[in-house]
């Protein structure tokens, strides 16, 4: 057994994508960063961050005591070596993957996410940061789409983590000001993940859990007023 715990960020969507697809037995731990719970001492113990999603699974491959994982591309892969789901055996396959699981953490997340914060949630509008981040996010699609223009289904050729890493973050880009009608492979292989029964499943749990997805006040001061005096 799997404990995950999440909310429904596109970070947390990852996991459960994953899990739903390998199907493995899992828990959720709902995790509501808008109301401070990431910072509860039994969480920091799992995700010293303070970030969700982490998970404790509780039948590691070394028959040892429960361990703990934190930070989503770390967690996708963790899995996906103690299944042997969802990422190439073979050398050049499994580096593929990883490049484009890299590439996702390092790239089309931060700047996806810092997209969202400038354009949605920043107190004032700052209209140098919200074409930067619009401008990046549009370049990253552009180097995705690339890629599969080839006519790939996935982006590693076969169903992989790179895709469950990715795609959560392609979900919102209307809020990200792209218009996926500029970038018809990248399109292509969106639609083909949509339509996976799987990640049907991963966004209705979501829905049950999160049912009133606003980030108020409150909340913004939870998530965007924090500074090293928060790490306790």
């Amino acid at each position: 057994m799997i404990d995950l715990y999440y909310w429904t960020t596109p970070n947390g969507h990852k996991i459960t994508l994953f899990l739903e697809e390998a199907g493995l037995p899992y828990r959720i731990v709902p995790v509501n960063i808008g109301k401070g719970e990431q910072f509860e001492p039994d969480f920091l113990k799992i995700a010293p961050n303070n970030r969700i999603p982490a998970i404790v699974d509780h039948a590691p491959a070394d028959n040892g005591p429960p361990l703990s994982v934190f930070e989503s591309g770390a967690i996708l892969l963790y899995l996906a070596d103690k299944t042997g789901k969802y990422i190439a055996q073979d050398l050049r396959g499994r580096n593929e993957t990883l490049q484009w699981l890299f590439w996702q953490m390092g790239g089309l997340g931060p700047m996806a996410g810092q997209n969202h914060h400038f354009v949605q949630y920043a107190p004032e509008p700052i209209p140098y940061a919200m074409e930067r981040y619009v401008k990046e996010t549009a370049r990253l699609y552009g180097v995705l789409n690339k890629h599969l223009a080839d006519g790939r289904e996935y982006i590693s050729g076969e169903y992989s983590i790179a895709d469950m890493a990715s795609y959560p973050w392609i979900t919102p880009h209307e809020r990200q000001q792209q218009d996926l009608n500029d970038f018809p492979h990248l399109a292509r292989w969106f639609e083909r993940i949509q339509a996976r029964p799987a990640t049907g499943r991963a966004y209705a749990l979501a829905d049950a859990i999160n049912t009133a997805p606003v980030v108020d006040d409150e909340a913004r001061k939870i998530l965007f007023g924090q500074d090293a005096s928060t790490v306790h």
